[in-house]
């Protein structure tokens, strides 16, 4: 299997539970500040590591559930970021799915290019890097949020959130083709 078919298999898999959830709770998170949003994330990473690190959980979720959480509240910074948060839910499930599709398809569009320049080297990390490199974009995040988005030489807040789905889908990939 190649890397682009492997990826649009995680996708959906992320898409068909961010639906799910769309039909439980419709798109509540519209009201969440960006910040708000980067925390989620961020629990949801230290969970891993903590999983990781102990090799033991009490919770039956486990880390792959976690790296789906990741990619979609990162899909969610990205609408958020586009439209601003809401005081009151302002769009409905169809319009965040379309939201939900153009944001990955970009996030996927850019994993491709840089595929390409880094050869696949994703292929020989292990997840637990995945894991690190995801604490450190959320942790870059923070500090542009810290700084009212404005950044002197660095990546946005939204190629951060790219990232992240990245390399939380390049772990979904391992755990579900590699293990």
């Amino acid at each position: 299997m190649n890397t682009k078919s492997q990826f649009e298999k995680v996708i959906a898999v992320c898409r068909e539970i961010f639906e799910k959830k769309m039909f439980d709770y419709g798109p509540s998170w519209r009201i969440m500040r960006p910040q708000s949003v980067t925390d989620q994330i961020f629990i949801k990473a230290k969970r891993i590591r903590s999983l990781e690190t102990k090799g033991e959980q009490k919770i039956d979720d486990g880390i792959r559930s976690e790296f789906i959480a990741i990619v979609n509240y990162s899909v969610i910074g990205l609408i958020q970021i586009e439209l601003g948060y809401a005081d009151a839910v302002d769009i409905d499930s169809a319009t965040a799915l379309q939201l939900f599709d153009r944001n990955i398809t970009a996030s996927e569009e850019l994993m491709l290019d840089k595929n390409h320049d880094y050869d696949e080297a994703w292929r020989d990390m292990r997840i637990s890097s995945y894991t690190d490199m995801i604490l450190t974009k959320i942790n870059r995040v923070k500090n542009i949020e810290s700084n009212n988005g404005q950044t002197l030489a660095s990546e946005g807040i939204d190629s951060n959130y790219m990232d992240m789905i990245n390399y939380a889908l390049f772990a979904l990939i391992k755990l579900d083709y590699e293990q």
